[in-house]
């Protein structure tokens, strides 16, 4: 099993324990566009939409600290095969919304890409998304692993572990992400009634009658109507 299913393993056994942030919305959800992040357009009251807005048009990361989060990003859940990875689903913009909407993450993230870049200049010479690819994964490796982590980078540990959350949350409620978990929801399904050797065990049967115009699946889109004295008509 590799890395994307064991992650969705976790998820599909306990979805609650796997999500990190509070108000998402479904993938079904029509949605607009904006700064590249996607808004729901409805299930909004005007208040929450004016704050979508304001948000919007605020600024915290830079440009650096946007591109070091895509590219750690992309090494917490890379792509794999026919599935993109977290930037493919714009976890990344993602992530850049989620610090202006919830303040409380902004101390720790940028002071945790602060302290990324610290460690890879002490162990490269250069920042990090300077280093090669298997730089960065020698780097993340070291902070990756909780209980298994220097003393000396516990700090960058505890970041890690909180860009790992945020990375599957975003991914994990984008239309790709769940998508990826094979998530139906609430989807119809054809149903033909009570399966004959159900009903021959209880001594039933269907009403010709009924089941003509129940059991039909051809005209299961046609809504039924009655007369007056409460008899099917269709």
């Amino acid at each position: 099993m590799n890395r994307r299913d064991t992650i969705k393993s976790l998820l599909l056994g306990s979805v609650a324990a796997g999500l990190t942030l509070k108000g998402c919305t479904t993938s079904n959800t029509p949605v607009a566009e904006t700064d590249n992040v996607e808004l729901p357009v409805y299930g909004r009251t005007e208040k929450e939409k004016e704050r979508d807005q304001q948000i919007m048009a605020e600024t915290f990361l830079n440009e650096h600290e946007l591109t070091t989060i895509a590219v750690l990003c992309d090494i917490i859940l890379p792509a794999n095969g026919n599935v993109g990875g977290a930037t493919a689903a714009g976890v990344d913009k993602f992530i850049g919304f989620i610090v202006k909407d919830l303040p409380s993450h902004q101390i720790p993230i940028r002071g945790g890409l602060m302290w990324l870049d610290n460690f890879s200049n002490k162990t490269y010479g250069k920042e990090f998304i300077d280093c090669t690819e298997k730089e960065q994964l020698q780097l993340c490796d070291q902070i990756a692993y909780p209980k298994k982590t220097k003393p000396e980078l516990k700090q960058g540990e505890k970041f890690f572990i909180n860009m790992r959350n945020l990375t599957l949350t975003g991914y994990y409620t984008s239309k790709m992400g769940i998508e990826d978990l094979g998530y139906k929801g609430n989807t119809p399904n054809v149903w033909d009634g009570v399966p004959k050797e159900v009903l021959k065990a209880h001594h039933l049967e269907y009403d010709k009658e009924w089941l003509a115009k129940c059991i039909d699946q051809s005209t299961r889109d046609v809504i039924a109507t009655w007369d007056e004295e409460g008899n099917l008509l269709t």
